[in-house]
């Protein structure tokens, strides 16, 4: 059984708290798993979610801040220690090629396992796969930040009234389906475009095309609110969206379900982050996620 989800490993901005571990996703994708901005501590929190090592296919680190990318070495060596069986592919901003290089060699361990590595320099596609195009845009931070898109082909649904009403049916189905007409029936007639899941993971940035770019259209949106709107010019000063912010941008976008995350250890109440992403008008399904959350990914529209 194919399971499309979010696992939220933490959820903290720059300081950890007893309640929020340093940032960490996990977009379970089918028989895939890409985890993302593994920052410390999440080799332990991948434990307490019942997320193993063999789980992952590619690791995709937005940028070089430490709550963001410190849980590299340990992930790494985990994978490692595991022998994992199937490669694993890393992106990251290519100017941050040095840090990704002391992560990944940190300390001794026995490299068993295939780590291509597999920087970001430009917006565009990363990845091309039957599942799922990958691709990366440019975010504004004090330094270079990538957000990724996973986008699903876009598929056919069959319309069993008018495949009736042609008198199609049985093995005819998958005929006309594979061959895109049957005894001058078009494919077109008798079925319509199923719309493929979109998905993006938006961290550290300040207002800019990137941010619209990635959530135009998502399912669900993943995106970071570190400031409440009280703080919106400390929020700009340090390159940082605000819960309003976020929120206005998945209205525009016209996202289902959207995630609000890596907040500020300033903020004890969570609630204020939902009410004020209400209040800037989005009305879709919403999420303040806490750590070890799971988000399924809405249902084909």
């Amino acid at each position: 059984m194919s399971v499309r989800e979010l696992v939220v490993l933490g959820t903290a901005s720059q300081v950890p708290t007893r309640h929020r571990n340093h940032n960490g996703y996990l977009l379970r994708w089918d028989g895939e798993g890409i985890l993302f901005d593994p920052g410390e501590g999440t080799q332990r929190q991948m434990l307490r979610a019942g997320v193993a090592a063999h789980d992952l296919n590619r690791i995709c680190v937005t940028h070089f801040h430490g709550d963001h990318s410190l849980g590299l070495a340990g992930v790494i060596q985990r994978i490692n220690l595991d022998q994992v069986p199937h490669e694993i592919t890393a992106h990251y901003p290519r100017s941050g090629q040095r840090f990704f290089e002391r992560l990944r060699y940190a300390t001794a361990y026995r490299e068993t396992v295939a780590l291509t590595e597999a920087p970001v320099g430009t917006d565009g596609s990363l990845a091309v796969t039957p599942a799922y195009t990958l691709d990366a845009r440019r975010l504004s931070h004090p330094v270079e930040s990538y957000g990724y898109r996973l986008t699903e082909p876009d598929g056919r649904r069959m319309l069993p009234d008018r495949l009736a009403a042609h008198g199609i049916e049985g093995p005819d189905v998958g005929r006309i389906r594979r061959e895109g007409s049957l005894n001058g029936v078009a494919l077109d007639e008798v079925s319509e475009v199923r719309r493929g899941q979109r998905f993006a993971f938006v961290m550290d940035t300040r207002l800019c095309a990137g941010v619209h770019a990635l959530a135009e259209g998502c399912d669900l949106l993943v995106i970071e609110s570190t400031f409440l709107d009280e703080d919106e010019r400390l929020a700009a000063d340090h390159g940082h969206l605000t819960a309003g912010q976020a929120a206005r941008v998945a209205r525009d976008a016209d996202v289902r379900h959207l995630v609000l995350t890596h907040f500020s250890q300033r903020y004890p109440d969570p609630g204020e982050f939902e009410r004020q992403a209400r209040a800037a008008g989005y009305t879709g399904e919403l999420t303040v996620a806490r750590d070890l959350t799971r988000v399924p990914v809405p249902k084909r529209r």
